[in-house]
């Protein structure tokens, strides 16, 4: 039985019509030249508008901000006005979307930032990590990221200030709110996890230091826009982009404190989501579920029966089915009637056109 994901839930002072989430996937189809959303990320988001929740794809908060060719970005009024389509798109056909705010900090190239060498917590590379840069076909170019430069007290509040500003950006581009991204080893991970933050000043060495950037820019966010319209998204225990924690279950369970006391609408959970990977363990969710009293947020990998248990039991508000969505437009309706899901082409993921975005038919269609 699936019914628990059926439920209305509220988040903050909006309630959804269902507890299935969209959650953030890189599609790379940013309009050349300037990052724009487009009529066809429009479309795309559009059709998956029986989502609970659609959280976007990591969107860049300034130049620097981008770790990838042809994602878009959310500090221009051109890209405001590109990601009004998108929103429009989601909310005539009933949907609610959050924009999810990105900097990448190191996991970049100089191609991808203008020539500019990666800012991070500490100038410490990535190991065997490679990025995807324009190189002048329809094909990403992957290359080895570079090493980043220590980021100096003015840097840390100029990147404050651009996360405050893309809140409000994405308030006027007609999103419902913004999640943070601060999980699957870009900036803000860079700071939380020990292993990628050797920094010596009130930004480094305790945990109390490590989680100081995520605090601040979480105060911003909510004074720019609202603790109710706030998500955070965190990876706890994956170390995606060669972040690393020394202690991840004790370092989360105290940002999930943290986040609380802010009283953002919800946390977004990231698991390791690769065929083997060892499942999160059921004392750290319950650990987390003390932590934070407002919507947890969970996606891996999931299937129906799988996601309805973990809300019928308490664990997550609401359920997250990343890839599946690719190729399943109307994954809601499949889960209610126990229609078969199709398998997306992992070759048209990144980069392209409509092929392999929105030419995914809905289970009716391809009857």
């Amino acid at each position: 039985m699936t019914s628990a994901l059926f439920e209305p839930i509220k988040l903050g002072n909006i309630t959804l019509k269902n507890r299935i989430v969209m959650p953030p996937m890189t599609r790379s189809r940013a309009s050349q030249p300037g990052d724009i959303a487009n009529d066809m990320m429009a479309t795309y988001y559009g059709q998956r508008s029986q989502a609970g929740l659609i959280i976007s794809e990591g969107t860049q908060i300034s130049p620097m901000g981008k770790g990838y060719a042809w994602t878009p970005g959310i500090y221009s009024k051109e890209q405001i006005a590109g990601w009004k389509k998108v929103t429009t798109a989601v909310h005539s056909n009933g949907g609610k979307i959050f924009a999810q705010l990105w900097h990448v900090g190191r996991v970049t190239h100089p191609d991808n930032i203008n020539g500019n060498q990666p800012i991070s917590s500490s100038a410490i590379k990535a190991e065997n990590v490679k990025v995807f840069i324009d190189n002048n076909t329809d094909e990403p170019g992957f290359v080895d990221v570079v090493e980043p430069r220590e980021m100096t007290l003015t840097d840390i509040k100029d990147v404050i200030a651009e996360f405050h500003q893309a809140a409000l950006n994405a308030l006027k581009a007609g999103f419902d709110g913004i999640e943070l991204h601060a999980a699957n080893g870009y900036l803000i991970n860079q700071f939380i996890d020990s292993e990628s933050n050797n920094r010596t000043d009130e930004y480094g060495g305790s945990l109390e230091n490590r989680l100081r950037f995520l605090d601040e820019v979480v105060t911003t966010l909510v004074d720019a826009i609202g603790s109710d319209r706030v998500g955070v998204r965190l990876a706890p225990l994956t170390t995606l982009n060669g972040t690393v924690d020394a202690n991840p279950e004790y370092t989360y369970t105290e940002a999930a404190k943290l986040l609380n006391s802010h009283n953002i609408a919800y946390l977004h959970i990231a698991e390791v989501d690769w065929d083997d990977a060892p499942d999160t363990p059921k004392a750290f969710k319950l650990a987390l579920r003390e932590a934070f009293k407002n919507a947890l947020i969970y996606a891996g990998r999931y299937k129906a029966n799988t996601g309805a248990k973990a809300v019928e039991e308490g664990l997550a508000d609401m359920i997250g089915f990343g890839r599946p969505f690719v190729a399943n437009p109307d994954l809601p309706e499949r889960i209610k009637t126990g229609a078969p899901w199709a398998q997306h082409d992992p070759n048209t993921l990144f980069g392209g056109g409509e092929k392999g975005l929105t030419d995914y038919p809905t289970f009716k269609q391809d009857k």
